[in-house]
C-alpha cells in the first residue's frame, strides 16, 4: 500500500469507557511518547459530552453514526449526528486533515482479553496482524468485515483501519493491567506502520488464526421484548472457546436451560456485552480460520 502521512488515535467514541478516555489524555499531554519519524499523530476525544457525562451516548452511538447522509445530519439535532459531521469534516478523506489509518480504543464488559479488529483482510492488515500477533502471542484477532461495521464506524473515516477491544472492564471504571496492555499495543502498532513507511521488515510469518464475523443472536424475550434467559453459566466469560450444537447457551429465569441450535460450532465473543443489550444482542458468532500465508 502507499505510505502511511497521517494517523489518528480516536478513544472517548463511547464516553464510559474509560481507558480510550484517559490514553488520549495522556498522549495529548505527552506527545513524544507517540510521535514517529515516518508520519503525523494526530489524537480524537471522540464523543465529549458522553465523556463528560460518563455516559455511552448522549442522543445515540456516536459509533453507528457516521453512514448517515449529511444532508440528514445538517436537520437532525441529535448530538452525535453533528458530531460524527464534525469528525468527518476534520479527518475523513474529503475533511481539511485526511487520515491514512485510525486507531480507534474501545473497552467491553466480555471477556475479550486483548483484542484487534481487522475491517478488512489485504496484505497490509494481515502483515500488521501477524506481527502483532507473534510479538504478542495472546492478542485476538477479530475481523468484522462481513458485519457492516465498515460504514457506519469511526473507523469508516481512514482507509486503514484497527480496533482495539479490551476487557472485561466495566463501563466507567479504568483497569490498569487492561490500560497498560493497550497502550502498550498502540506504541507497537505505531512502531509496525513507522517500520512499513521506511520499508523496514517486520520478521517471521506465522500462521494466523483469526475469528470471522458470522452473526449475532439475541437473548429470548417474550412479545414486549422482555428478557426470558441468561447466559448459561457454562458459557459466561468463555468468549473464543468452542460452542458446539446442543451445548448450554441460555438460563432461563426459571432455571432451564436452552442449548444452541445451531448446525456447525462457532466461537463467540461480545458474550453478555452490558451495552448490547439493547443492540438486542446476547453474542457474536464467529468461525475461526487460519491463515497460513499472507
Amino acid at each position: 500500500m502507499s505510505r502511511i502521512k497521517r494517523v489518528l488515535i480516536t478513544g472517548g467514541t463511547h464516553g464510559n469507557e474509560l481507558i480510550g478516555v484517559y490514553l488520549i489524555k495522556k498522549f495529548e499531554r505527552s506527545p513524544a511518547l507517540i510521535r514517529r519519524s515516518g508520519f503525523e499523530v494526530f489524537t480524537l476525544l471522540a464523543n465529549p459530552q458522553a465523556v463528560a457525562a460518563c455516559r455511552r451516548y448522549i442522543d445515540q452511538d456516536l459509533n453507528r453514526s457516521f453512514a448517515i447522509q449529511a444532508t440528514e445530519k445538517a436537520t437532525n439535532p441529535e448530538y452525535e449526528l453533528q458530531r460524527a459531521e464534525e469528525i468527518r469534516n476534520e479527518f475523513g478523506q474529503t475533511g481539511r486533515t485526511p487520515i491514512d489509518f485510525i486507531i480507534d480504543l474501545h473497552g467491553t464488559t466480555s471477556n475479550a482479553g486483548i483484542m484487534l479488529i481487522l475491517d478488512s483482510l489485504d496484505t497490509f492488515m494481515l502483515n500488521l496482524a501477524g506481527h502483532l500477533s507473534c510479538i504478542e502471542p495472546g492478542i485476538k484477532i477479530y475481523c468484522s468485515m462481513n458485519s457492516g461495521r465498515k460504514q457506519d464506524s469511526v473507523r469508516s473515516l481512514a482507509p486503514c483501519r484497527v480496533g482495539i477491544e479490551v476487557g472485561p472492564v466495566a463501563h466507567g471504571t479504568l483497569h490498569a493491567e487492561l490500560f497498560r496492555k493497550t497502550e502498550a499495543l498502540t506504541y507497537k502498532i505505531l512502531d509496525f506502520l513507522d517500520q512499513d513507511n521506511w520499508g523496514v521488515t517486520t520478521g517471521e510469518k506465522l500462521p494466523l488464526m483469526l475469528y470471522q464475523y458470522a452473526g449475532t443472536i439475541d437473548y429470548p424475550r417474550d412479545e414486549n421484548g422482555e428478557i426470558l434467559a441468561m447466559i448459561h453459566p457454562q458459557l459466561q466469560f468463555k468468549d473464543y472457546e468452542a460452542l458446539n450444537p446442543g451445548d448450554p447457551m441460555f438460563l432461563t429465569l426459571d432455571g432451564k436451560t436452552i442449548v444452541y441450535q445451531g448446525d456447525a460450532t462457532t466461537y463467540p465473543i461480545f458474550i453478555n456485552e452490558a451495552a448490547y443489550y439493547e443492540k438486542g444482542i446476547a453474542m457474536c458468532f464467529t468461525q475461526m480460520q487460519r491463515i497460513e500465508s499472507y
